[in-house]
């Protein structure tokens, strides 16, 4: 077999598109679309992120919210991560998203999306350049829009047609079929 080298690149794939819900100074909900989080421990979540208008909102109100892209919302999800809330105050105009409070933390949740975290910021990691940082935000409540249980009462993800980001050729994905039980499947070799 052989094997192609690549130098460092941010390839951890697949990424989840997670749609970040925060507040402006005037209270306008935001939206941003960032590609580069993951769970950090059992009820934290870490992001990392730049110069954004979305870290504007956050030096006010230290809460946001984390929702999931689907297959149904990628154009309005794409739209949020291209367009800057600095230079277009009225973007989520644009997307045709209702916002609402959330229930437990300042800040906007989309109830276009099917499963919002609502977090509180827990801590800034400073990033190596000075600008950049990671986010790491203690998730304090989960939304889910009934329609999208599955028959044990939990989150359907399949359903949800939720969609990754592609780091290698830039694309999003749509979240496959399940394949097995995760933690099950592998116990046949220990035989």
């Amino acid at each position: 077999m052989s094997m192609k080298s690549f130098p460092p690149k941010p390839w951890l794939a697949p990424e989840p598109v997670l749609i970040l819900g925060t507040y402006d100074k005037e209270g306008r909900p935001n939206a941003m679309n960032a590609a580069w989080g993951g769970q950090w421990s059992a009820n934290e979540i870490v992001i990392s992120l730049g110069p954004h208008a979305t870290t504007d909102n956050l030096a006010l109100h230290d809460a946001l919210t984390v929702a999931f892209a689907t297959a149904g919302s990628m154009q309005a999800a794409d739209y949020v991560g291209v367009v800057s809330g600095r230079k277009q105050p009225d973007k989520m105009a644009h997307t045709g998203w209702t916002a609402v409070p959330a229930e437990h933390v300042h800040a906007p949740v989309f109830t276009d999306l099917p499963m919002t975290l609502e977090c509180r910021v827990k801590q800034r990691i400073a990033g190596a350049d000075g600008e950049d940082f990671n986010l790491v935000a203690e998730i304090v409540n989960i939304l889910v829009d009934e329609r999208y249980l599955a028959a044990d009462g939990k989150p359907d993800i399949e359903r949800m047609q939720l969609i990754c980001f592609d780091p290698v050729h830039w694309t999003y994905l749509r979240v496959g079929e399940t394949l097995g039980q995760a933690f099950k499947v592998g116990l046949a070799l220990k035989k």
